[in-house]
């Protein structure tokens, strides 16, 4: 039987936004990440989902994103979360290693990842939520049939949500509506 997920967008939305994040060390959780715990109890699978760039431009390895990811783990273990997944897309269109300098079904406003998570975790994308702080987290829910939770943090802080998202000030707030399925209509 197929289940329903939470996909996470990682950077200012689950953790501290910092420009290229490749050091283990400067990862820092966001308030409110341990509701997460919650999701998963109620039977959502938990799945990260994240653009990583710096790999096409050359800023950094794969084995650099695989040890911050493990390092998320760590700290959302620590938290009471564990995650099902955390799937990235290196491809940039203007990146400059040549393997990865191109563009992707999976790089998100895309729903490339959204759709492959389906598939390994035989999850229910119309069942599901995306809660991001980016409009190519929305558009990647959209096109996946996800219902997209916007949440005020990282760089999105101060910013309207994309017309007709749900917005919320964090995490925490966007996982106790999801339990809650009191979704409101967008707030501004």
């Amino acid at each position: 039987m197929r289940r329903p997920a939470v996909f996470l967008d990682r950077d200012g939305t689950l953790v501290e936004e910092v420009a290229y994040l490749h050091d283990p060390g400067r990862l820092a959780l966001l308030p409110g990440v341990a509701a997460l715990a919650g999701l998963a109890a109620a039977g959502y699978a938990l799945v990260v989902v994240t653009n990583q760039a710096g790999v096409a431009r050359g800023y950094y390895d794969e084995a650099a994103v695989d040890l911050v990811h493990r390092r998320l783990g760590e700290l959302l273990a620590g938290a009471g979360v564990r995650l099902d997944a955390i799937l990235y897309c290196p491809p940039h269109p203007e990146g400059t290693v040549a393997r990865h300098a191109r563009a992707c079904r999976c790089r998100k406003p895309s729903p490339g990842m959204l759709e492959a998570a389906a598939e390994q975790l035989d999850l229910d994308l119309p069942a599901s939520y995306l809660i991001g702080n980016h409009p190519t987290d929305v558009g990647a829910a959209v096109a996946a049939g996800v219902t997209a939770l916007y949440v005020r943090t990282g760089h999105a802080a101060g910013r309207p949500p994309p017309p007709g998202v749900a917005a919320f000030p964090g995490i925490e707030a966007a996982a106790r509506a999801v339990l809650d399925a009191a979704l409101p209509r967008a707030q501004t």
